[in-house]
């Protein structure tokens, strides 16, 4: 006969597949064995995906970015004490950026509490503000299992995930919950005899009515994507016949009314000083000049509210609503075709476009220039025709032996790019190289935005493509831009047990030995450059080609623009880890 916490952790499992779970992340445990070998069994039943990592804190953002591609929540198990506490970077990433996730943690019964019981704290309650919903489950004891009580706890887990309550109504944003169980012993049984298959999935919460927006009668008005605005921002743009300004992990840098360069333009009083109205989708992290719009006298502000736990409000003073939706409530509304709002977007729009070919031309003429094959005026090829080849070619080839730039990089990383595939960027310089130079494109692109840290990046990147690639046939290569110090602060997470799934990922580091992102601060200008090195840049010696064999990824370096396009378009049999060389 099983024991009680055997039987307890097969109902509350079978509970949260039947409500729709299809991913369970978990890192090794004595209280939490229950659970663990559960889930290895409803793993070979076929009823759910299972994912084992050593490290809790790589564990859970390998759920963030399971729960992040599919929009279900993931659930992560960890056994009591510390290892709950290694959660917390990817449980405050999921609060702040609206990821659906649930934390199923063991402990300790109530009698062990606050004795000083080994490897027993205070789990309930343990992620603050940052998990707005708690149970805290006593520890099953002889007799049945009320299977469901189990089932409606499960249920109200997963509702409140996704931002809604057992009814299906709209309760709160998306993002982690905490189920604490407490076991006691024996803590497991080797009887496994998996509950009946009962599936009905939660649904996410009904859409909240929209606010009705109007199309100003003098164009003024800009649309602002911050990370994961989603398309919508595109659509309304349009419907407004206002420019849009993008982020490059928006997924809505895309479309006819992107303004590439906008840092340039919203400094501009010719073109951000005539701005008197800006909606905001997302949660906008890469720029200081959109902050500084939205805190202007005389701009009106509407946020559309993200999935985060906060609204985007750097005044405080702007209005939130839950979705906009473009009406003509009145006669003297405007017309998104009319001339003047055309002209509005249109000069956005062609100004941006030519201040990136310039930057564009200067980039290049730095690195060699490009050359041109002149032609006569009548369109015919002119005598040195041959000449002329020979040198773009010449000049052609001396482009691809050239050290990779940030821009190039940036560049190359977002040629190769599309919809089938997965582009993750990390928090460093490169994200922002990418914001400014990459033109509009609609590929799915994530990053940790919510709170723009480095952690667990290579995790985050690894789940997405392990979802991604288990859910479409046509899945194509999951790619992680990150610099060298955000790959060594989630290096173990390049670690993945034997028998584990590795999926098609390229994790492309860009190495310029250190944290030159800090090379940008105010006070580096005036602190001894002694102590920015050591306290700052942290540099390092690291050899990364030693670091991939020892977890069993391939490394490949890419010092020119030739060897980096060759690397991004290989195919590799597994991990691979692309090492790009960069100046400080």
């Amino acid at each position: 006969m099983a024991s009680p916490s055997t039987e307890y952790a097969l109902s509350l499992l079978g509970a949260l597949v039947d409500a729709g779970v299809r991913d369970v992340v978990l890192s090794p445990g004595s209280r939490s064995q229950a659970l663990a070998l559960a889930a290895a069994e409803f793993e070979a039943a076929g009823r759910l995906t299972l994912h084992v990592r050593i490290d809790e804190r790589s564990g859970g953002f390998l759920a963030l970015g399971l729960a992040a591609e599919t929009g279900v929540p993931s659930v992560v198990v960890t056994t009591s004490g510390t290892a709950v506490a290694n959660l917390h970077p990817a449980v405050l990433e999921a609060h702040h950026s609206g990821v659906p996730l649930i934390v199923l943690s063991a402990d300790r019964p109530v009698e062990m509490r606050g004795i000083g019981s080994n490897q027993t704290t205070v789990q309930p309650g343990l992620f603050a503000t940052a998990v707005g919903w708690v149970r805290d489950v006593e520890a099953p004891r002889t007799g049945p299992v009320d299977h469901e009580a189990v089932r409606a706890l499960a249920r109200d887990a997963v509702a409140e995930a996704l931002g809604g309550d057992s009814h299906g109504a709209l309760a709160r944003s998306r993002g982690p919950v905490q189920v604490n169980v407490a076991f006691r012993e024996p803590l497991s049984s080797g009887e496994q005899t998996l509950p009946p298959a009962r599936p009905e999935p939660v649904r996410p919460p009904p859409p909240a009515a929209p606010t009705p927006v109007e199309v100003d009668v003098e164009p003024a008005t800009l649309v602002v994507a911050g990370h994961a605005a989603g398309p919508d921002a595109e659509s309304l743009a349009r419907s407004l016949g206002a420019p849009l300004v993008a982020e490059v992990s928006s997924g809505a840098r895309f479309g006819p009314h992107l303004v590439p360069s906008y840092r340039a333009l919203l400094d501009d009083t010719d073109f951000g000083g005539r701005v008197r109205r800006v909606v905001v989708f997302g949660h906008p992290t890469l720029s200081r000049q959109v902050p500084a719009l939205l805190t202007r006298d005389g701009v009106e502000v509407v946020v559309v509210r993200a999935a985060g736990a906060e609204a985007y409000d750097p005044s405080r003073s702007a209005r939130v609503v839950e979705a906009v939706e473009v009406t003509r409530a009145s006669s003297a509304a405007g017309s998104a075709d009319d001339p003047a709002h055309r002209a509005w977007v249109g000069r956005w729009v062609h100004t941006g476009r030519r201040l990136l070919e310039a930057a564009a031309e200067v980039a290049d003429g730095a690195d060699g220039g490009r050359a041109e094959v002149g032609a006569d005026d009548d369109g015919s090829v002119d005598r040195t025709e041959a000449a002329e080849r020979a040198e773009f070619l010449r000049r052609e080839v001396q482009l691809l032996r050239r050290p990779v730039t940030r821009r190039a990089l940036a560049e190359a990383l977002w040629r190769v790019s599309w919809p089938h595939d997965r582009l993750v960027l990390g928090a460093s310089r490169l994200i922002r190289e990418l914001d400014q130079v990459v033109p509009g494109k609609k590929i799915p692109v994530h990053a940790n935005r919510g709170l723009a840290g480095i952690d667990g990046t290579i995790a985050t990147a690894t789940g997405i493509a392990l979802a991604s690639q288990r859910d479409d046939p046509a899945a194509g290569t999951t790619r992680v831009l990150v610099g060298d110090l955000t790959l060594l602060h989630d290096v173990g997470s390049l670690l993945a047990g034997l028998g584990e799934t590795r999926p098609r990922l390229q994790v492309v580091v860009g190495n310029d030995g250190g944290g030159t992102i800090f090379d940008g601060l105010e006070v580096a200008s005036t602190a001894s450059a002694e102590a920015m090195t050591r306290v700052q840049f942290t540099p390092h010696d690291v050899d990364l080609p030693s670091l991939a064999r020892a977890y069993g990824w391939r490394h490949v370096e890419a010092a020119t623009r030739a060897e980096l396009d060759r690397a991004l378009v290989a195919r590799y049999d597994g991990p691979v880890l692309v090492e790009v060389p960069l100046a400080r």
